[in-house]
């Protein structure tokens, strides 16, 4: 179980060090007075508990540091942490605390889990994430791209030549993305 606190300085410490924009206190009050930091991300993948998407989010920013190094790309670092940090927006306010019935030992019990509670419908996970920080804070095209394009072919109906178009136009978009997955899969288990 993660360190809620710790985390949420630790997210809020890279924000207001990096970012250096009109809007941003305004989006990080509007965390604060949500669920942002105490929600899942996700009913029962990848950090499938209390404070999993904050967590998840400081992932992906890790891993597109190392993917950046790795390649030796000169990004910004404030669009890197904009994206990083952001690109899951969509899940603020979307899990539910529920219970579901599970055999345990031969008897079935009521377990505690998340489930999906979407009370802001609004097209695709990405598209939905750059619109929320874009009520607050004004994207550039490269980072509007990374948000948006983070989970591949499979986010917001984009077909596999948009998204790999973006890839190409916009090499923090495929970063973003490969971070995405490699916090999901190699960190967030």
């Amino acid at each position: 179980m993660p360190d809620l606190e710790k985390q949420k300085q630790e997210f809020l410490t890279l924000c207001r060090e990096n970012i250096h924009r009109e809007g941003l206190e305004d989006l990080l009050n509007w965390l604060l007075r949500s669920d942002f930091f105490t929600a899942p991300a996700s009913t029962r993948f990848h950090g499938a508990y209390k404070g999993g998407l904050c967590e998840h989010s400081l992932d992906v920013y890790s891993m597109a540091k190392k993917a950046i190094s790795a390649y030796g790309l000169d990004l910004s670092e404030e669009s890197v942490v904009i994206s990083a940090l952001f690109h899951d927006l969509c899940k603020v306010n979307f899990y539910k605390e529920d219970f579901r019935n599970q055999k345990i030992d031969g008897v079935w019990q009521q377990v505690p889990c998340y489930i999906i509670e979407e009370k802001y419908c609004f097209g695709g996970h990405g598209s939905k994430s750059v619109f929320l920080v874009q009520q607050f804070m004004k994207l550039k095209t490269d980072e509007a791209a990374a948000i948006n394009c983070h989970m591949g072919a499979t986010s917001g109906g984009d077909s596999v030549r948009e998204t790999s178009s973006a890839y190409q136009a916009f090499p923090l978009a495929w970063i973003i993305h490969v971070a995405d997955e490699a916090a999901t899969y190699l960190l967030d288990r």
